[in-house]
């Protein structure tokens, strides 16, 4: 009995492996469906003797019926691999552009959840990948956060005055064309006058310097008309933290202009020149406001050349970069000198504390770490933008695969396109290394290309105002690094050429953001230069991310303290 079961046991073995190879090859698509299947199916025995006889006529015929259940994977199988297949193009503009046209999407398809997208940058790791490009289009006119009225929508919108700010002020705005706030500033700036500690994370080019600017000039407006300020003359009012002496130059001058109607005085504080020229600063009366860079500050700190006993405003500009740990251990530093408020009540009145303000373009990394040292997390408001770690979609973002050599020529080329196509326009060329500034420098010359460079490690001597004779039009062509991506104003800058591409999808976000900012040219593009390896890994997420129109990955949305208080901006 043992033995007539172990016999039918193994026929049944056999004749059910005979159906997997069958089901395998259906499956794998060596046979295209079950019918063909069953026509070309013949085997030594019939089904039904085959469980039980070891031999049988070779003339008879066995039909294999494919379960429903198996059909239907068959279905699924066909299904997903003619995915490939399914067109992503739709009425109207496109929002990828790519060298083949099947792997253009357009700006109606909406991505399914589990949907693969098909990425024009998938075999850029491959040698014959060079001379294939894409393009990112924009989707909108001008920047999210400024919102484009008629008429009659103008007149019942919210200006400057609805934020309360002092007559003066006001009009110094109207001086500079500015009238109506973005939408980062009408969040910010009441909960600012409020006594709130903030941190403000928006895209670039909305605004961000005058929410911390405009209630610091007020406050101090009012303190000066109340006879309060009388008392404090010698004496710090606001201190301004960013992370470059030309980003300092810049919010100083916008400073000043605000401040010219009320007779309060700016002053910049920069590294480079030596401990003579932090002493300079310092010598007769304190600034009202004070701009400057972490390291001359901890300087003149430690030299006692400044007090913050009269402190109403301790800002954090680029706070991404100065909660970089390059920045952090001289910001911890430079906290533990100021009395920084734990709540409204604190920032207010005699004997009040100042208010720490966080201002940055991307969700800075390691920002609870270094407040929870000086102030309660827990009451500090969180201000972010919707757009926040988005690609901008009011700016055309365009990928090209060149081979190293050829960089110089594609950047000649698109100067040459600029200049044919839209009547020129100021470019920013950024590169990775000081090195490679300097080279391409000497190129662009020999091309006969006008240009300035900007770079790190030139001496401060040099650096001063070269970026400051580039916004101003004595030159259209910016060789740089970084220190140029970060806060700087570059209304006038109409295409972004990056030679190098950056290293992170923070430093990408920074130098896009210097094209399409509020008031300034609508129709800027960006051009990369993808060559090496690992350079395509960023180029794959950075259009996943467009193509599914999500944030970039990897990078921080929250501060590590889940008391804190978070406004969404609404559009």
């Amino acid at each position: 009995m043992y033995a007539l079961t172990k016999r039918i046991s193994s026929r049944w073995s056999a004749m059910t492996q005979c159906v997997k190879v069958a089901s395998v090859a259906l499956c794998s698509g060596r046979i295209s469906s079950p019918q063909l299947l069953a026509a070309r199916c013949r085997v030594v025995c019939s089904v039904a003797h085959a469980r039980f006889c070891r031999t049988a006529s070779s003339e008879e015929i066995a039909v294999i019926r494919v379960p429903r259940s198996m059909q239907k994977l068959v279905d699924s199988v066909k299904q997903t691999r003619s995915k490939n297949k399914i067109s992503t193009i739709r009425a109207g503009k496109l929002l990828i552009r790519s060298r083949n046209p099947d792997l253009n999407q357009s700006a109606g398809y909406q991505l399914g959840k589990f949907e693969q997208p098909r990425l024009c940058s998938k075999g850029w790791k491959h040698p014959k990948s060079f001379g294939d490009y894409f393009t990112i289009n924009n989707t909108r006119t001008v920047a999210p956060c400024v919102t484009v009225q008629d008429d009659a929508e103008q007149k019942e919108s919210v200006t400057f005055n609805n934020l309360h700010l002092c007559r003066e002020l006001v009009e110094a705005l109207h001086g500079v064309n500015i009238t109506h706030p973005t939408t980062v500033q009408q969040q910010t700036i009441p909960k600012v006058m409020m006594g709130h500690n903030i941190l403000c994370a928006a895209e670039t080019g909305s605004g961000k310097t005058l929410t911390y600017l405009l209630p610091a000039i007020h406050r101090l407006q009012v303190e000066k008309e109340s006879q309060v300020y009388a008392g404090s003359l010698h004496k710090i009012h606001t201190l301004v933290l960013v992370p470059s002496r030309e980003l300092a130059e810049q919010v100083a001058a916008v400073c000043r202009t605000l401040c010219a109607p009320f007779g309060l005085l700016t002053r910049t504080l920069g590294g480079g020149r030596g401990v003579g020229n932090i002493k300079v600063v310092f010598k007769n009366n304190h600034p009202d406001i004070l701009v400057a860079t972490p390291g001359a500050l901890v300087k003149a700190l430690r030299r006692r050349c400044l007090d913050f006993g009269e402190l109403s405003f301790f800002v954090v500009d680029e706070a991404d970069t100065m909660f970089d740990p390059s920045f952090s251990e001289m910001l911890e530093s430079i906290l533990s000198y100021a009395n920084i408020a734990s709540n409204p009540k604190q920032a207010k009145g005699p004997g009040r504390k100042a208010q720490l303000l966080v201002v940055g373009a991307t969700f800075p990394g390691g920002v609870g770490e270094v407040l929870s040292k000086v102030t309660d997390l827990g009451s500090m408001v969180v201000i972010k933008s919707k757009m926040l770690h988005f690609l901008m979609p009011h700016v055309k973002q365009t990928f090209l695969k060149v081979k190293g050599e050829d960089k110089v020529l594609e950047l000649h080329q698109a100067l040459k396109l600029l200049q044919q196509d839209k009547g020129g326009g100021a470019v920013l060329v950024f590169c990775n290394k000081s090195a490679t500034v300097n080279w391409l420098g000497y190129s662009l010359e020999e091309m006969g290309v006008k240009h300035l460079r900007l770079q790190g490690e030139m001496p401060a001597a040099v650096r001063a105002g070269i970026f400051h004779s580039f916004q101003k039009g004595a030159v259209d062509v910016l060789i740089c690094t970084d220190i140029a991506s970060r806060g700087l104003d570059t209304s006038r800058v109409r295409l972004v050429v990056n030679y190098d591409f950056p290293e992170s999808h923070t430093d990408y976000i920074h130098r896009a953001g210097r094209v399409g900012r509020a008031g300034g040219v609508e129709d800027g593009e960006v051009l990369s230069l993808v060559t090496h390896p690992w350079d395509v890994e960023l180029v794959q997420k950075i259009e996943t991310a467009a193509r599914r129109r999500t944030t970039l990955p990897g990078m921080n949305s929250e501060i590590n303290e889940p008391k804190s208080e978070v406004i969404e901006l609404q559009e």
